[in-house]
């Protein structure tokens, strides 16, 4: 199954009674294993999740810690890009160069790398020394 067809079943999963706004986030690991995320709202707003987030979490607990690729969608009228947070965590398990498609429901895509989502990203190198 491709990152999209992924990110699209994954997508149906989503947990959005609020806003009715489902994300769906597929990522392939250094391995080449493929895990996916969903949004889970909540409530209480602050307290959900974001597709990006599920996905990074459902490799992290397999014991994988490298991204090697990201597709997430919405349905949307232009492509949807991570979150603040979420561009963060892709930076924390990806290189700069791994590539993001950003799509929609009906079709468009926006490619991009982690590098251009978040220029100057925060980093273990900026701790040094802490």
């Amino acid at each position: 199954m491709s990152l999209k067809d992924a990110a699209i079943a994954v997508r149906e999963n989503a947990h959005a009674p609020y806003s009715n706004f489902k994300v769906g986030a597929a990522i392939r690991a250094a391995s080449g294993t493929v895990y996916v995320g969903c949004n889970v709202e909540n409530v209480a707003y602050p307290e959900g999740t974001c597709a990006e987030a599920g996905a990074i979490a459902a490799m992290v607990a397999a014991g994988e810690t490298q991204l090697a690729e990201v597709y997430v969608i919405a349905d949307s009228p232009d492509p949807v890009p991570p979150c603040g947070g979420c561009r963060q965590k892709l930076a924390e398990f990806g290189s700069g160069d791994v590539p993001v498609t950003m799509g929609t429901t009906a079709g468009a895509e926006r490619h991009a790398t982690i590098a251009d989502l978040l220029p100057g990203a925060f980093g273990a190198g900026h701790m040094a020394g802490a």
